[in-house]
């Protein structure tokens, strides 16, 4: 499972732009920036669209003044679904949709969870991070169904 002081492992997503969808490396997408980055285990679910999303978007401006420069959120769905949630959630912007559609993020992060008696197969745990230049200066993974540590809230106090 990757730690502080880990870089970010190099695997391919889909980034939501307002042009379309673009497959962008990781470790292209870390590099020479400061992101905050969160992952929910399901775009519209309860918890990640009425809290977690939530969270990074009222905190946006606020996590930006403390120089983080990209606010992503990642979430083992495909490109179309983490575009509408976008919509929906009223991201305008202030965070970018990484579709890790495969999982192959959250395999390589090991922070895959099956949820298949759920009926959702597998997919990422929630957390939150802050990498600098694709290394992680704070991971907060949260126990499953809880939600707390990986919040805007925390990790504003951690930027």
């Amino acid at each position: 499972m990757i730690k502080v002081g880990d870089k970010i492992p190099s695997v391919n997503v889909r980034q939501v732009t307002d042009g379309g969808i673009q497959e962008v490396n990781t470790g292209d997408f870390f590099k020479g920036r400061r992101v905050a980055l969160f992952a929910v285990p399901g775009a519209f679910t309860s918890v990640c669209s009425a809290k977690h999303l939530p969270s990074f978007v009222n905190n946006a401006d606020a996590l930006k003044q403390k120089g983080v420069d990209v606010i992503a959120c990642t979430a083992v769905n495909d490109s179309a679904v983490m575009r509408a949630w976008g919509e929906a959630g009223r991201t305008g912007g202030a965070v970018t949709m990484l579709a890790d559609g495969n999982g192959e993020l959250a395999r390589a992060l090991g922070v895959e969870a099956d949820m298949t008696k759920n009926g959702m197969g597998k997919r990422s745990r929630r957390y939150s991070m802050l990498v600098e230049d694709g290394v992680v200066k704070a991971f907060n993974l949260e126990e499953p169904g809880a939600f707390g540590v990986s919040s805007g809230d925390h990790l504003l106090t951690q930027a």
